[in-house]
Parts: structure tokens; sequence; C-alpha cells
């Protein structure tokens, strides 16, 4: 009797972790060449010490942002934005679900008091007269519990851990895409503010041209058309000075939606020359680092429970075997529940075995089709994610070329405004050509601060990317 108890723990053990009917899961070829084009080896970037920076999930997003204000961002986005919390607590139902669905490998024992007390008619009596009876008992046991020979409540218990775990991606992905989305709109903000400045100064400098345009018009120096002409620059300057006020307040917007709060006035930028990320990723990385971004990971996780599926749906071809049991007392008397002799006990083994039910087959198809459906779901993201870094490599080769570029062009513009100016204060050439020396340089202007924030946001689309970590 011993040895029985003795074996009956490895028993326990055996059933619980027996083999199961899925399929092996072995990771797919990525279907993406091993790197990237040679595109963005026309320019390699360096960082500050000189160095080439590889991205990877563990370069941290304090280690590329690096302005202290733009940190305090992040931070106040992390810990306040509402989808992310609902990203978090996505997380924490699939695990609360991922424990139900483990639970089903246990056995559920439940304790259970029961009294009952029944008069019986003469004419249904055995003994021929009425007479009431009493019975109380009190059990302990197990109720239908299925044991898992062949692995069908183990699979479901890996599809659960899978969806689970691509969950728990999910947040991953939703916290990288909230840090770059924080650290782009504090980026747009700085450069539309800096936008609406080179906007007023503008605005400031055409107002005096016309002042002193509509003096010397009216001391006869200027005609009509001049002064006409020097006002549609006061207009035009006035119409942009309103559009990128309007800008600059629904950046705020936007990124007090992103933070979950207000932003403290004090983070705010207040142009794009002080917001220069010192980090610079390199593009001279191996196109694997892809398959530990998050949204990846998650569409792995999600085909690897497709193949844990498959072994639930072969599961369903085979018996399944339960247990029902229990050990208890029983008594006439309430008082004699635990008195010698009342001990009580049932065992109630049930196998049920299929024979014909077609279900199971189209189960088992739509869980083979599924499979494939996740694996195209798998490389379709893989190959999404090498474009995103494809293009982002690209902008990076040649931005920093575009920018200095621009800024020759506004030096080039900002010189031939001077000499026109000149020129027409010495009666040499019209106004007009100060006027068109004017426009081109406000529009080249403009310009630089776009090239100049593109070149920040495609940092920051290159550590998203490529799935850049969290902290």
């Amino acid at each position: 009797m011993n040895k029985k108890v003795l074996l009956l723990p490895g028993i326990m053990i055996f059933l619980l972790v027996g083999c199961t009917l899925a399929p092996e899961y072995k990771r797919p070829e990525a279907p993406i060449p091993a790197k990237w084009s040679s595109a963005a080896a026309h320019s390699e970037p360096t960082a500050s010490t000189g160095a080439p920076v590889p991205v990877a999930p563990e370069l941290r997003w304090r280690e590329v942002f690096t302005d202290e204000r733009l940190q305090k961002i992040i931070e106040i986005a992390l810990n306040n934005n509402r989808d992310l919390r609902m990203a978090v607590l996505n997380v924490e139902r699939a695990r609360a679900l991922y424990g139900i669905q483990r639970a089903e490998l246990l056995p559920t024992v439940s304790a259970v008091g029961s009294g009952s007390k029944e008069r019986v008619p003469a004419d249904l009596s055995s003994t021929g007269s009425a007479m009431t009876s009493e019975r109380y008992g009190v059990n302990l046991g197990i109720s239908s519990w299925e044991i898992d020979f062949f692995g069908r409540i183990r699979s479901l218990k890996d599809v659960a851990l899978e969806e689970y775990l691509a969950t728990d991606q999910a947040r991953g992905s939703a916290q990288i895409s909230l840090v770059s989305a924080a650290a782009r709109t504090y980026l747009t903000l700085a450069a539309d503010r800096e936008a609406l400045k080179l906007a007023l100064s503008t605005m400031e400098t055409q107002q005096a041209a016309y002042d002193l345009m509509q003096k010397r018009y009216e001391a006869g120096i200027a005609n009509e058309l001049q002064l006409r002409q020097t006002q549609t620059q006061v207009d035009a300057a006035r119409g942009d000075l309103a559009r990128y006020i309007q800008q600059t307040a629904e950046d705020e917007n936007a990124l007090n939606l992103l933070l979950g709060a207000p932003a403290p006035s004090n983070l705010l930028p207040v142009d794009l020359s002080s917001n220069i990320l010192t980090k610079t990723i390199s593009s001279s990385m191996s196109s694997e680092v892809l398959l530990s971004r998050p949204d990846i990971l998650q569409a792995e996780h999600r085909l690897k429970g497709a193949y844990a599926n498959i072994g639930a749906a072969r599961a369903a071809f085979f018996p399944r075997i339960s247990l029902t049991t229990a050990i208890g007392t029983a008594s006439a008397d309430l008082s004699g529940l635990f008195k010698d002799g009342s001990g009580t006990w049932s065992f109630a083994p049930r196998i049920s075995v299929p024979i014909f039910d077609a279900r199971t087959w189209s189960a088992y198809k739509v869980t083979k089709i599924d499979k494939e459906i996740a694996l195209a779901q798998y490389e379709k993201a893989i190959q999404t994610a090498f474009k995103e870094v494809a293009d982002t490599l690209a902008v990076q080769s040649t931005v920093d070329q575009r920018v200095a570029a621009q800024q020759s062009l506004v030096n080039a513009v900002a010189e031939t405004y001077r000499l026109s100016n000149e020129r027409y204060t010495k009666g040499i050439d019209s106004y007009l050509g100060v006027l068109d020396a004017q426009r081109s340089l406000y529009a080249a202007q403009q310009g630089l601060v776009s090239l100049r924030l593109a070149r920040l946001a495609n940092q920051v689309m290159l550590y998203a990317v490529l799935g850049g970590g969290s902290e």
C-alpha cells in the first residue's frame, strides 16, 4: 500500500507533463536580404565620439534622446498615457486568461457537505408503513477531471501562453511607439516655434519696410505700385504668423494628449536648435536585428500559438478520459457522521471515444490554414519592418547633404537680399528685386527649418523601426 502511495505523485507528474501532438516549431527563414542596400553607406554617420553607434533593442531611449527636457516629457508620457495604460492592462488580462487555461491541467478538489430528510408514504415504503428517512454526508472529491493523455489541454495552455506573450510584445510596441511619438511631437513643436519666430521676425522686417515705403510715397519719392508691392509682403507675413500660431497650439494639444496631462511650460522647447540628439544611429548592421522587434516577436508568438492549436485539434481525434472520485463520510444521523464505519468512497472513470464527428476534421483543417495565415503575417511583418528601416536609412544617407545645401542656399539668398537692397537704395534697381529676394530668403529659411526637423525626426524614426529599447 505504501508503494502505491509513493507511485501516485509520479503518475500525476507523468499525466501533467506528457507529450503533445503539436508539430515541432522551427523559426522560418526571414524573407529579406541579410543587409540593407549600400545607399546608406554613402554618408555613414558617427556619434560625437567619432565611432558608429549600432542600434538594437539594447539601445535605450535615454541614450538616443539626450535632451533633459525631452527625457522628462517622455517620462511623463510613459507614466500617464492612456493608450499605454490599456496595453499594460491587456497584458494583465492575457496573463490571467493563461492562468485559467493552465489550471485546466489540475484537478478541481471540492469539499461538499449535504443533508436530506424525506418522508416516504406507506405504499412506496419497503416496510409497508410510512417512514421518514434522513441522510447526512461530507465528501472531499474530484469532479470530471480530464486526464490529458494526448495533450489537448496542454496544447490549449500553450495557445494561451503564446497569446499572453504576444500581448506583452504588443505592449512593448506601444511603448516604443509612444516614446517615438512623444519625441517627434516635441521636435515638431520646436520646429514650429522656430518657424513662428522666423515669421514674426520677417513680419517685423516687412512692416518696417512698408512704413519706410509709405513715408517715401507720401514724400513723392516712391510710387503707389511700390507701396502696394510692399504691402503684399506684410500681409503674407501676417498670414504666416497666424498659421504658425495655430500650428504651435495644435502641437501643444497633441503633446498634451500623448502625455495624458498638460505639458509643464518649463519643459516645452524654445526652438529646434536646442534639441540636438548627440547619439547617432549607424546603418552598418545586419537585418537580423529586426527579429527582435516587438511587433515581429508578437507575430512569431501568434505563429507558435497556431502550431499549438494544431496539437489541440489533433488530440480531438483521440479518446478523452475523465475521472470523478470522492471520499467522505455518511450517516442517517448528523451525530454519526464521523463515527467508525461511516466512511464512503466513489471512483468513476469515464472514457469518451470519438467515432464519427465531421466537425473535428473541419476544425483540424481550420487550424492548419490558421497556421499558414500566421506564417504569412509573420513574414509580412518582417518585410514591412525591412522596408521601414530601408526608407529611414535612405533619408539618413542624404539628409545631412540636404541640410548643408539648404544652409548654403540660405546664405546665398541672404547675400542676394543684401545686395538687392543696397542696389535699390543707390537707385540702380527697382524695388521689385528686393521683394523677390525677401520672398526667396524667407522660403529658404523655412526650408532649412523643415530639413533640420527631418534630420532629427529621422533619427527618432530609426530608433523606433529598429525596435529600440524602452528604458
